[in-house]
């Protein structure tokens, strides 16, 4: 009999019986008791009252009752804490059991009781176990620190099991390598900080070694631990790519996409002009095709994954169209899916292909899959133009079948085709003209107005359809209403004879008869504009439309690397970072692919990648939902915009554009280099005294002011680019507390309200301290200025520039996007001054090599005068000294998130000239970068005492020495700002 029996007895008076029987001398009578007590356990039924009588029955040699107590044990310890404490001393005794497999399964069931009081019990135990003499024993003890770690983390870091855990990287065993791989990513994952896995060329080496012989899981933990290291250059890129590339062909489908997420990931560092590289490409079309042999389930994932990788490199899968053609016998959504695909893959070689193939799904049964088929002729249309005249053709015989939806979608694509190619398809209009009473549909009726509308002049009876349309006017959906309003004014304008009264009529409907107030506002401008200034109004309806976009729906380029970097995961089925869907946001980590380089050079990671770095070009591509930008607003906007939002740059940044290029495009940016303008400042404010003592003066004018230097406020986002907002700032800090300042300016004919600000995370936690207050509705030329307090708790994320803020502003009428460049010291804290001997230990400690030189021209201070200015700004003075004639002054800085910044300014007297070196320490938790040194040296051209001179040009000379550039420009810039206004 099987153990099925018991789980079908429902007697009463159970628990006494299994008492008894726990307690009996008869092993057989014990393991039975126990199997009734896990089948009682399973079904629901409450038997921790035998929690002490089942605890006595781990003493046993026997595997299969100690694996059915501590079954027991782990479900139940956390309701009986107490008593859990007596199976310690089992559990110790077993962890030096001579059987490998009950030492092993002590130390999982350890892991597992999730219980405070007795985990410092099973250190000691635990220890053994990640140095066992068997391999089984310790891949289990590796997982078991994992778990530890979830339960008490200072408790395994105190016990160095972390670095015991790293140890068993270079174990001989690959099963063990694997699992270290596995927890050590697992406790990273939940510690982003941490850098668990130091990965260097020596450890990927074993790690690639192990990858050969553990199971598939192993070899799923190691690629994935692989796809997180960056190669210093392309040929350690290449030989990795070339020892992974074997798992493309392993069974596990799991396996595979791992590999390819290694693949593409080194491919970005691999020059294309590489052989290597071609045949990189090759083999990687095979395992892609391979999965879609797999049942539905698992076609959709790799699907879902294969359309990033067709975005992102669409030659890997150029010459493979014919796999992604539709089986009559599959689901709904793999149909959809390879659909869009093909729309990806379509070229000039095999359109014929495609529109063949799409034409025959347009006779199927599936109304929804019909309905994608036709919109994905229109597709083909706009991204081949050499088939668009065939595409249009297709639509055409499609629309002669007369099958209502088909028509109507085929409307809606064919009004697309007249926008990306005006005027040369106009003849099909009247075939159009003929299905007009079939449109039931808000969007095909919207798009046939909108071709009536446009080609009116070509159609005799234009004015006929249109009034036809009109007769239903308060029935028809706002779309509708809209578009006809529209083409009506369009009409009136091209033919204004026949149509006044027509006109006429369709203004009063829009501003009299309707509550919509989008239709009223619009119908409220075009009657002004006609009565007005009818050219004018000729030059705003009847203006020349830009073509539309071949590939409207690409995932933005941003988040499309980051993406391939979640191949195999649940964020490349969604298409969303896992920020988006990841509760909370702890342990999740923004990746990005590695810079690609020339097969000469040596790469840096994107973190320590030089300021001056050209950016690579991406293309203008509108953010999908879940994007980086996506999640920047997580506000209650309402339905979305007809449009899509407008993409904004501030002037000030250099061109810094937050949309067009991704947020990987600020990488690098040219103008990096310069201090923007919006933050190079042109004034300090008022001197309290005025003349030539006030510069050297300590107790007036720059000596006695209250708070850090403030930037005069600029043009942040230009009325233009927001709607008729224009926004103006800057940013200031007084009295430890920091500000955004703002000025909203309404240049738009409408009433703004309902104001909210958001940040993107950025590389110091900025963010609002308290919602953006407008109190009252913002009317049209009028200005409110706003302080708006922040803080420095928000998410973190590094970003290229280091000061780059990324802004989300939505109103009553929509949301503006823009970014700014914060001046670094407003994140200079109040409690920067360092002790004396701290001091002297730091700047010993900071080593002397990778200099560099700045310039800093035209300063004109003393001594007295650059340490008052500087620590108005929170840059404190340690000490004074007088070398060989020359001043010294050491000073120390200290940034919101914990960075130390050290200086010595050195002064020649009578020809004064300033030395300054800056060391950055690197505090723990601070989280842009590691030690720097900065020298600056400022030459002042003078032979008298300062006292005694009107104001004297200098320059001052920086020289660098750091190992992360990004930081010391920011902090060079910050000395410049202060020092020169």
């Amino acid at each position: 009999m099987t153990d099925s029996k018991y789980f079908t007895t429902t007697k009463k008076g159970e628990i006494f019986e299994l008492k008894a029987e726990l307690n009996s001398d008869k092993k057989e009578k014990k393991k039975e008791a126990v199997k009734k007590v896990i089948a009682s356990m399973t079904v629901g039924k409450d038997v921790s009252a035998l929690f002490p009588d089942v605890v006595n029955c781990m003493q046993t040699d026997n595997l299969e009752l100690k694996k059915l107590v501590y079954l027991y044990l782990m479900n139940y310890a956390k309701s009986q804490p107490d008593m859990a404490i007596m199976a310690v001393n089992t559990f110790v005794k077993d962890c030096e059991d001579p059987n490998p497999l009950i030492r092993a399964l002590a130390v999982r069931t350890m892991g597992c009781i999730r219980v405070d009081k007795i985990t410092e019990y099973l250190c000691e135990p635990l220890r053994k176990c990640l140095k066992d003499e068997d391999p089984y024993v310790r891949k289990t003890a590796a997982v078991c620190v994992a778990k530890l770690h979830d339960i008490n983390a200072q408790l395994v870091e105190d016990q160095g099991f972390l670095d015991t855990l790293k140890d068993l990287i270079s174990d001989s065993n690959p099963m063990v390598v694997a699992n270290a791989v596995a927890a050590l990513s697992e406790i990273a994952e939940s510690h982003p900080s941490s850098n668990l896995l130091d990965l260097n060329p020596q450890s990927i080496n074993k790690l690639l070694t192990a990858l050969n012989e553990c199971t598939e899981w192993g070899q799923i933990f190691i690629l994935d631990c692989l796809a997180n290291y960056t190669p210093k250059d392309d040929r350690e890129a290449q030989s990795i790519c070339e020892r992974v590339t074997p798992r493309l062909s392993h069974a596990n489908s799991a396996v595979v996409l791992s590999a390819v997420k290694v693949l593409m990931k080194f491919m970005e560092m691999l020059s294309k002009d590489l052989d290597y590289y071609g045949t990189l490409l090759k083999k990687l079309a095979p395992p892609l095709v391979t999965l879609l042999s797999a049942e539905p389930e698992l076609q959709y994932v790799a699907l879902r994954n294969i359309n990033l990788i067709v975005q992102k490199r669409p030659e890997i899968l150029k010459h493979e169209m014919k796999v992604f053609f539709v089986k009559y016998n599959d689901p709904i959504y793999v149909k959809l899916e390879k659909l869009d695909i093909m729309i990806r893959l379509a070229s000039q070689a095999n359109i014929a292909q495609v529109l063949a193939e799409l034409k025959e799904y347009a006779t199927e049964v599936d109304v929804d899959f019909v309905r994608k088929a036709v919109r994905a002729i229109g597709r083909c249309a706009i991204k081949v133009e050499q088939s668009a005249e065939r595409c249009v053709s297709t639509l055409l015989d499609l629309i002669q079948t007369k099958v209502n939806y088909v028509v109507q979608e085929a409307i809606v694509v064919i009004k697309d085709i007249f926008r990306k190619y005006p005027n040369k398809y106009e003849s099909v209009i009247a075939t159009l003209c003929e299905n007009l009473d079939s449109l039931d549909e808000p969007e095909a009726r919207a798009a046939m107005i909108w071709i009536v509308g446009e080609y009116a002049e070509r159609i005799d009876n234009a004015d006929e359809l249109l009034e036809s349309f009109l007769e239903g006017f308060h029935d028809e959906s706002t779309q509708v209403q809209l578009q006809l309003l529209t083409a009506i004014v369009k009409l009136f304008l091209k033919k204004p004879t026949e149509t006044q009264e027509l006109v006429q009529q369709v203004l009063s409907l829009a501003t009299q008869d309707s509550d919509n107030p989008d239709l009223r506002d619009r119908g409220y401008i075009y009657w002004r504009l006609l009565s007005t200034d009818p050219v004018a109004a000729k030059e705003v309806v009847l203006a020349e439309k830009p073509l539309i976009s071949e590939e409207t729906d690409l995932i933005e380029p941003t988040l499309l690397d980051e993406l391939i970097c979640y191949i195999g995961t649940l964020a490349s089925v969604y298409h969303k970072p896992p920020s988006a869907f990841v509760e909370g946001g702890r342990g999740v980590v923004h990746k990005s692919l590695p810079p690609r380089t020339a097969s000469s050079e040596s790469t840096e990671s994107p973190e320590t990648a030089p300021a001056g770095a050209p950016a690579a070009e991406q293309p203008d591509v509108i953010p999908a939902q879940g994007d980086l930008l996506g999640d920047l607003l997580n506000l209650d906007l309402g339905p979305p915009v007809s449009g899509p939002p407008l993409v904004t740059s501030s002037v000030q940044m250099g061109a810094v554009d937050l949309l067009g290029g991704g947020l990987d495009s600020l990488i690098g940016d040219p103008s990096f280099g310069a201090p923007p303008a919006a933050a190079v400042p042109a004034r300090l404010g008022a001197p309290i005294s005025s003349g030539l003592s006030d510069l050297f003066d300590l107790t007036s004018g720059v000596g006695t002011l209250s708070g850090s230097y403030v930037a005069p406020k600029a043009v942040w986002l230009p009325a233009m680019k927001a709607k008729g907002l224009e926004i103006s700032g800057t940013f200031t800090r007084q009295v430890g507390s920091i500000s955004m300042d703002l000025q909203l300016t309404n240049k738009a004919l409408q009433v703004m309200t309902d104001f909210a600000i958001q940040f993107n995370r950025n590389s110091f936690g900025l963010a609002p301290a308290a919602p953006l207050q407008v109190h009252a509705p913002l009317s049209p030329n009028q200005t409110v200025e706003i302080s708006l307090p922040l803080n420095t708790v928000g998410s973190v994320m590094k970003m290229e520039p280091l000061n780059n803020l990324q802004v989300a502003v939505k109103n009553n009428i929509d949301v503006f996007y823009f970014s700014t460049l914060y001046p670094l010291h407003i994140l200079f804290v109040e409690d920067g001054k360092m002790d004396r001997q701290m001091f002297l230990a730091t700047w010993k400690d900071i080593p002397n090599e990778n200099e560099a030189q700045f310039q800093i021209r035209d300063c004109a201070l003393n001594a007295e005068a650059v340490s008052s200015k500087l620590q108005s700004s929170n840059i404190f003075t340690i000490a004074k000294r007088n070398v060989e004639g020359q001043d010294m002054l050491y000073q120390s800085l200290k940034l919101t998130n914990g960075i130390w910044v050290l200086a010595e300014l050195r002064i020649q007297p009578g020809n004064p000239s300033f030395m300054v070196a800056l060391a950055l320490w690197w505090e723990r938790g601070a989280v842009v970068a590691p030690v720097v040194v900065i020298s600056v040296s400022l030459c002042l051209i003078a032979a008298c005492p300062p006292s005694l001179l009107a104001p004297v040009v200098q320059d001052l000379e920086l020289s660098l020495k750091c190992r992360a550039p990004e930081v010391s420009q920011h902090v060079y810039q910050a000395y410049e700002t202060i020092l020169k206004n």
